[in-house]
């Protein structure tokens, strides 16, 4: 078997294994959403559980991607289509994070203080000997 039909193989079965973690995760989260006692965060819970297994499932599949256009296809053709379908999955992922956890990833965590505080705080630059 030569080099390229193995990393064929390989990414096939990165990108099989991203379907299974979202078709997995996609129902752990809805047999949990059923399971579970109703209240008022048992909907957002089941959307967060969803949105994490997609989020996992796109990462894995952008990765065989890679893979794929470095290893077995090398052409201008196959990275204008890695380039693409890249930037099409990056925008669900950051749409997804932001439905998520209700901020952008670079965003520091609700009630947490901005990493650049002391850029836009003065009175940071008082505790600076």
């Amino acid at each position: 078997m030569e080099f390229a039909s193995i990393m064929h193989v390989i990414t096939r079965l990165i990108e099989a294994v991203g379907v299974a973690v979202i078709v997995i995760g996609i129902a752990i989260a809805g047999w949990r959403y059923l399971t579970a006692p109703r209240s008022l965060s048992s909907y957002g819970n089941l959307r967060a559980d969803m949105g994490r297994a997609i989020l996992l499932g796109l990462e894995l599949m952008v990765a065989g991607d890679i893979i794929n256009t470095v290893a077995v296809e090398p052409s201008l053709n196959s990275v204008l289509v890695l380039g693409v379908i890249v930037l099409i999955r990056t925008f669900l992922s950051l749409s997804l994070e932001v439905e998520i956890s209700g901020r952008w990833p670079w965003q520091g965590k609700r009630g947490e203080e901005s990493v650049n505080r002391s850029k836009t705080d003065p009175s940071a630059d008082e505790d600076v000997v």
